[in-house]
């Protein structure tokens, strides 16, 4: 079995190259390989002030060596059976600042000068451990969805290859290459290409939203919310308190219900038109576009609507009403393509701010103060910035796919 000196179980080159003079009995150091040498560092101050020693030491003696350059010495070896023991180190400077080396010389002692070890890690073991993060736990018999610094540590060990390692030292590993095991992004395969009426529908939301409006113009984004609970609870929420008190919330609640919510977006001038009902249903998401019909000026000729693609938004009695009222034109996302619907930013502001923290006897005290925070947010009321970004990059494979 090959051993290696664990040599990176310290963060940062500015830390100590040997273990802690008072670590517990049987306890391996941090840095193992250090572990029975004695070493000596030498280094100028980057940042020094004349007199203390560190830590609240009286200044050194006027006889003592002076210079601008810290040399400070560490025993290594067991524990002193009566603890600390403090000594003196023969330097007249007193290194502070965060650019300063700043080890706690009053507890050192001299010893002879050495090279320290280096902070590096044979390379064997480093591709050993890139070469783990980059296969699937299930390939090797491991009921994990994913890999984490102490799981990686464990295969590592069990498969021999080191004798002990950190879950720190595999991240600090696995920095360089920029692997990172523990996370995880959702995509699309490229054998289920998007079709052309995909890329259609998102270049005609692409110029919609930036476009200038005219007067009798407005564009909406409309979605619902759903599954609004009220959760009663056996005892009221406590207000923060001084001394680390947050707000305490019961655990304990009941269920009464849930509400839907269904808000218009106006991408231009970040008014929210909210209307709420207790079922999700074509006849609902009718009666939200009613109100809406109220709610908006007269002047509007013209008021765009952007949907989700599902069959409570473009059934046959949401097509029968969008005939006899002319001025809605329906846009619809395409699938996956709920990250156009401008609203959804607004939902989690609304998630954030009002519904973080539920604790409603029923569904009316919770209609009423999530109307109430509609119509205070018409105050601070807001568009948001619209990012080509992502449309971009979707964007980019349109010519290739259309071809």
């Amino acid at each position: 079995m090959k051993t290696y000196t664990n040599w990176l179980d310290v963060k940062g080159t500015g830390r100590y190259v040997f273990p802690s003079a008072h670590r517990k009995a049987g306890r391996r150091s941090r840095w193992h390989g250090a572990a029975s040498l004695r070493y000596a560092l030498s280094s100028p101050p980057k940042s020094v002030r004349r007199g203390n020693g560190g830590n609240g030491r009286p200044p050194l003696p006027q006889d003592w060596p002076a210079g601008g350059r810290l040399s400070c010495y560490w025993r290594q070896g067991p524990p002193h059976p009566l603890g600390r023991r403090r000594s003196a180190c023969h330097a007249p400077w007193s290194v502070s600042g965060p650019n300063g080396f700043s080890p706690s010389v009053w507890r050192a002692s001299r010893t002879p000068l050495a090279v320290g070890p280096k902070g590096v890690f044979p390379p064997e073991v480093a591709i050993h451990v890139v070469r783990l993060a980059c296969e699937r736990p299930d390939m090797l018999s491991r009921s994990l969805s994913q890999w984490d610094g102490h799981e990686l540590a464990r295969q590592l060990i069990a498969e021999r290859v080191v004798e002990e390692l950190s879950a720190s030292t595999v991240r600090r590993i696995l920095a360089a290459p920029q692997v990172k095991p523990w996370r995880h992004h959702l995509w699309r395969h490229p054998k289920h290409p998007r079709d052309a009426a995909f890329y259609a529908t998102v270049a005609e939301l692409i110029d919609l939203y930036p476009r200038p409006l005219r007067a009798d113009e407005m564009v909406l984004s409309l979605d619902e919310k759903t599954s609004l609970q009220p959760r009663p609870r056996p005892a009221p929420t406590l207000p923060a308190r001084p001394h680390h008190l947050p707000n305490r919330v019961e655990h304990e609640y009941k269920r009464a219900g849930a509400l839907h919510l269904f808000a218009a977006f106006d991408t231009r001038s970040g008014q929210v038109y909210g209307h709420g009902d207790d079922r999700k249903r074509p006849r609902e998401f009718i009666a939200v576009l009613e109100a809406v019909d109220v709610e908006v000026d007269e002047h509007i000729r013209t008021s765009h609507r952007v949907c989700e693609n599902v069959s409570t938004h473009h059934g046959k009695e949401g097509r029968k009403w969008l005939a006899h009222h002319p001025r809605f034109i329906m846009h619809f996302t395409p699938v996956h393509g709920s990250w156009m619907k401008q609203v959804e930013p607004w939902f989690s502001i609304l998630q954030r701010k009002r519904l973080r923290l539920v604790d409603f006897e029923s569904k009316d005290p919770l209609h009423t103060k999530r109307d109430q925070f509609i119509k205070e947010w018409h105050e601070p009321a807001h568009p948001f910035n619209w990012s080509t970004k992502s449309v971009a990059k979707i964007m980019a494979a349109a010519p290739a796919q259309a071809a």
